[in-house]
């Protein structure tokens, strides 16, 4: 187990810090404080429940001028979400030593497991973090050796999950590829029709004693076609929009969906990844679900032939999705 003697921030934080460590702090133009949210915004928030043409409309505008969208009316259970965050949590309040069992190693290629952000340099600074990280489709790359083995029903609830994510994931692509002008199956048929990977991120933010000079998660792009997302009831996503920070507010049993790098080059730029951050609170504990949609690793991305004509050519190159993972966008306010 490599990452043993890493540092965890959940420990940090019962150990009642009253000042952030400096590893923690960001620079200056990156802290809440200084890059504040604008207020009064509202981001996209779509009910399945409309007329199909309705939706299709709807979602194309959101995926093009925000990359972004809550939606409700999904159908999955809100017992199921309830289920699957308190199995979470479970996790994350057992002892530390029979966390560290899960342990990942980024640095020799193990990424699945029990983890915490390291910095490569010092100059780097770390995100106020840990998280559990899994596949849960398609069932022949899921590792259940790795998944908790406490709470008991942790594995139960988790497949159930994953066929409603999959299911909700089948009407996304859908209505995504009508919005383009496309069949609806489309989309689905170059992010690896049934072969398409899930993985499922725990994301858990303890009460940060200085929230205001540090980040959950620092500004990126999601390498994803997609990234379904439910959180607590505790806000923390921040959107870049129009050279400012949105905040987006809590709505029980909404899905969070972020358009992600791969869905931006298919589309060849209609639809645009966003990028976002997460803050952290000083009282409560903040936890997201996020699951990742993403190509197998030797699916070839690149702009739909559907697309592209002279008056739109390709803004992409064609690649594997495992040369996209080595190359990330850069999309970083200046």
């Amino acid at each position: 187990m490599g990452e043993t003697e890493v540092e965890r921030v959940q420990a940090l934080a019962l150990g009642g810090l009253n000042q952030l460590p400096a590893k923690f702090v960001r620079p200056a133009h990156e802290q809440p404080e200084n890059s504040k949210a604008l207020e009064g915004v509202s981001v996209p928030v779509i009910s399945l429940a409309q007329p199909h043409d309705v939706v299709v409309k709807r979602m194309a505008e959101a995926a093009t001028e925000w990359g972004f969208f809550l939606i409700t009316d999904h159908g999955i259970p809100s017992s199921l979400i309830q289920r699957l965050q308190k199995v979470g949590q479970e996790f994350f309040l057992l002892p530390q030593e029979e966390k560290e069992a899960y342990a990942n190693d980024p640095a020799s290629g193990k990424f699945d497991g029990y983890g915490t952000k390291m910095t490569k340099n010092h100059d780097e600074k770390v995100e106020w973090i840990d998280y559990f990280f899994h596949l849960t489709a398609p069932p022949s790359k899921v590792n259940y050796e790795i998944w908790p083995k406490n709470p008991p029903s942790y594995r139960e609830v988790n497949d159930e999950y994953n066929k409603e994510m999959l299911r909700v994931t089948d009407k996304l692509l859908e209505v995504l590829s009508e919005g383009l002008g496309l069949e609806s199956k489309v989309l689905k048929s170059h992010v690896g029709g049934e072969e398409v990977e899930l993985e499922m991120k725990i994301n858990m933010y303890p009460p940060c004693p200085q929230p205001q000079l540090a980040l959950g998660v620092e500004p990126h792009t999601d390498m994803s076609a997609l990234t379904l997302l439910v959180s607590n009831d505790v806000p923390g996503l921040q959107l870049w929009k129009d050279d400012n920070w949105v905040a987006v507010d809590y709505l029980p049993n909404a899905v969070f969906v972020h358009i992600g790098d791969q869905m931006e080059v298919l589309s060849n730029g209609k639809y645009k990844s966003v990028l976002h951050r997460s803050l952290v609170n000083k009282e409560r504990t903040r936890m997201s679900w996020a699951v990742f949609i993403a190509p197998p690793h030797e699916a070839v991305i690149g702009p739909l032939q559907e697309l592209l004509d002279e008056q739109n050519p390709a803004k992409y190159s064609t690649k594997t999705y495992a040369e996209y993972r080595h190359r990330k966008f850069n999309k970083l306010p200046q």
